[in-house]
């Protein structure tokens, strides 16, 4: 079962991004003419989507603790897939906001938290990291294969006929396989986890050290994947060289988890981690000097992207070793919180920097912070593990 329980999930993870998160890039431009707003405006209704996410962690993860997520991810699927048509039906910016307040809701239900919680209560510990990372490749591709096929999509149709299509896409696949595949996933722990259990992470010096460095890390992801073009373009180059380079990001977080899961049979994660978000920060610190040149830009992209998709694996190997599997997705949702809601904010924090003082200051601040990040994660492992329930 875990192999066609992998399969199926890193099919609903990547059509579950590109439609619920990624897609929302290409269709901003056409949407914000039609219903005569801003793009700040239109994009403010994303940020509120991440927020519900993030504020949604906990819960979610005390579901999938108690009964398992094949009726959370099944009817999650369901209200995306909805959702995403009522996306195609807004007239007004209240509208909107409200229809992003469910996709967040959905989300939070649907993507890598859970599907990671449902995946650790039925896979073997010497299996888990390969089945993560199985799921992960897969996924990494999300925002590669959908941000052009809503491109692709909204050249022959409307922006309003584009997300028909894709909620059709996304609920013909994610909602029977969820509803088949995630059968039998409960948890392996059929009572509930004790409250003493839940509260055992926030006691823990070494967890608050993680939480620290997954939101730094966040936060200057989510400011590079907003900004980054921009940058780029003020420094000279032409803008369709600009999004290439941007786009290497994604390519480059596939090789970022493959180095990172082999690495695994000399360093422990937490110290991988730590390693590679320090290194990350060093090469994205060199782009306000180097990143006028073609080749400057690109040595320091590449090093950057290999660890852009890092957090999603490294997250749940670390908790696992620090506080095994029982109560994880409890944990994991109790880390997961501020970590999506820096991610939510950090991009606006961004913007309002880059009008004060220009890019570079913000670019420089993304660089500190992936190394204050590093050092944080990797530090988790001076301290104790505490005792596993």
């Amino acid at each position: 079962m875990p192999r066609r329980l992998v399969a199926a999930l890193a099919v609903t993870q990547t059509v579950g991004y590109g439609v619920l998160y990624y897609a929302f890039s290409a269709l901003l431009g056409p949407m914000s003419r039609d219903l005569g707003i801003s793009t700040a405006t239109a994009a403010g209704a994303l940020t509120t989507a991440v927020l519900v996410t993030g504020l949604m962690s906990v819960p979610v993860g005390r579901w999938l603790d108690a009964r398992g997520g094949h009726a959370l991810m099944t009817t999650g699927a369901s209200v995306g897939a909805a959702a995403v048509v009522a996306w195609s039906q807004v007239q007004t910016v209240a509208q909107l906001y409200v229809v992003f307040a469910v996709i967040g809701a959905a989300s939070a239900t649907v993507l890598y938290e859970p599907a990671f919680a449902v995946v650790i209560a039925v896979t073997a510990p010497a299996s888990r990291t390969r089945a993560l990372l199985g799921i992960t490749l897969v996924a990494g591709f999300a925002s590669s294969i959908f941000i052009p096929l809503a491109g692709q999509l909204l050249e022959a149709t409307t922006w309003r006929r584009t997300l028909l299509i894709l909620a059709a896409g996304y609920a013909a696949l994610a909602i029977p396989l969820h509803a088949v595949a995630l059968r039998r996933t409960g948890p392996r722990h059929r009572t509930p986890v004790p409250k003493r259990t839940r509260a055992s992470a926030l006691r823990d010096t070494g967890f608050w050290l993680l939480a620290a460095g997954f939101v730094l890390h966040s936060a200057a992801l989510a400011t590079i994947a907003v900004h980054l073009v921009l940058y780029l373009i003020s420094l000279g180059h032409p803008p369709a060289v600009a999004a290439t380079l941007a786009g290497l990001l994604g390519l480059l977080s596939v090789t970022g988890r493959i180095v990172t899961s082999l690495s695994l049979c000399w360093l422990p994660m937490a110290t991988i981690a730590g390693i590679v978000l320090v290194v990350q920060g060093a090469a994205i610190s060199l782009l306000p000097f180097t990143g006028k040149h073609l080749a400057g830009a690109i040595a320091c992209l590449v090093l950057f992207g290999l660890g852009f998709g890092v957090a999603s694996i490294a997250t749940p190997a670390i908790l696992l070793d620090r506080y095994g599997s029982h109560g994880y997705a409890t944990t994991a949702g109790t880390l997961a919180t501020p970590v999506i809601i820096a991610k939510a904010c950090a991009p606006l924090v961004g913007a309002v920097l880059a009008g004060v003082a220009g890019y570079r200051p913000v670019i420089l601040t993304v660089a500190a912070a992936c190394i204050a990040a590093g050092l944080f994660i990797a530090a988790s492992r001076r301290v104790p593990s505490p005792n596993r329930a």
